[in-house]
């Protein structure tokens, strides 16, 4: 019975100690890098066709620096073109008591292209492209005529919305989107191009 109980003393105190690896958590897993900056050029051309004849083509490059928002700090380009154009308010009483434009005050609406745009790296050479494009102008009195109800003198507004990605190499373009003006009968087009700046 004795030496039971010293063989039981010497390894009670020993099977009680957990090992140093149970006690401390794994420390060897390092977190991940984020992803590095990759300097890119993105262009953007929107362009309208009337039929088969391009009626305008516009081009708009931005410098986008792939990951950017994987890592602190990061952001989206931004592209804000345009103008804003005087617009009469209609149906306000004017001081003498009528409704009408004379004397209203003046709005301004603000007309152009807006383009966001964000590159992830997929793998190597290929670049997950998000951007949304957003367009707007004025009908002449001949496109807008026939299909919009107009008002003398009031401009009729129109506007392209669009937001979609693309998986792209270096030096590669593509189509981004077509759309039909149900208006005008233009339809536009949205070309990127995207190419990594060494």
């Amino acid at each position: 019975c004795l030496g039971l109980i010293g063989l039981a003393l010497s390894i009670g105190p020993a099977a009680l100690v957990p090992t140093a690896q149970s006690q401390t958590p794994a420390s060897g897993a390092a977190t991940p890098e984020p992803p590095p900056l990759i300097p890119l050029s993105v262009q953007v051309v929107v362009s309208r066709y009337q039929g088969e004849k391009k009626v305008s083509s516009l081009p708009y490059t931005l410098a986008v620096n792939a990951n950017a928002l994987r890592r602190d700090g990061g952001s989206v380009s931004r592209l804000r073109m345009g103008a804003e154009i005087p617009v009469l308010s209609t149906g306000v009483s004017t001081p003498d008591g009528r409704s009408g434009a004379a004397g209203a005050p003046m709005q301004y609406k603000a007309i152009g292209t807006n383009i966001d745009a964000w590159v992830n790296s997929v793998e190597a050479n290929r670049f997950q492209v998000n951007i949304a494009v957003e367009d707007s102008s004025v009908y002449t009195s001949d496109q807008a005529r026939a299909t919009v109800p107009q008002a003398s003198e009031v401009p009729v507004f129109r506007s392209y919305r669009t937001q979609n990605e693309l998986v792209l190499r270096d030096g590669q373009s593509a189509q981004f989107t077509a759309a039909s003006d149900r208006v005008s009968g233009e339809v536009i087009k949205v070309d990127v191009t995207l190419n990594v700046l060494k």
